[in-house]
């Protein structure tokens, strides 16, 4: 009995280290290979992501119609809130301004640019990165906009690690397309 009962728990152990949780974030804005000078200020909407990426488990497709969230492998932060706030650090270095805040600006610090960002797809399937999103960018002083659409596709590893890295350099060229249309 007594036997059992410890390997019932040795079982139970080696399945908890087993099944330990990874975490990843994707919230470090990259460095910008160039730098622009800007004076104009810029606004950043909370960046809107697509409802599978709502949860914090990584997301793989395998499939154009059927995707599997990996129940290991999590997200350390709110995918919406980091890639909005790595969007505004990444601004700020790549302009050299400091005045590139999130919505709500409020009256008294309305930007001169917005930008809204829309994530339609950010998953890896095969061994593929694929990020096709679309994004506005107002001229709050002129009031014109200007829609554009943006995808891109990098290979990657299987393995979670090299799916999140692919990620980040997948949305950073996403960042570069957008400070490039803001210029």
């Amino acid at each position: 009995m007594k036997r059992n009962i410890l390997l019932a728990m040795l079982v139970l152990m080696m399945t908890g280290c087993a099944t330990k949780s990874r975490y990843y974030v994707l919230s470090t804005a990259t460095q910008p290979s160039d730098v622009y000078r800007s004076a104009k200020s810029i606004g950043v909407s909370q960046v809107i992501l697509p409802s599978y990426m709502d949860k914090r488990k990584l997301t793989v497709a395998h499939s154009g119609s059927q995707i599997a969230q990996l129940d290991a492998v999590l997200w350390a932060e709110d995918l919406d809130i980091g890639l909005t706030q790595r969007l505004i650090s990444f601004l700020q270095k790549k302009f050299k301004q400091p005045n590139v805040f999130a919505y709500p600006w409020g009256v008294e610090r309305q930007p001169d640019i917005t930008v809204k960002l829309q994530i339609n797809r950010f998953l890896a399937e095969g061994d593929t990165v694929y990020l096709d999103a679309s994004y506005l960018i107002t001229n709050m002083r002129t009031k014109k906009s200007h829609a554009h659409l943006f995808h891109t596709a990098l290979r990657t590893g299987t393995e979670p690690a090299a799916i999140v890295n692919t990620m980040d350099k997948v949305f950073g060229k996403l960042e570069e397309d957008i400070a490039g249309k803001i210029r």
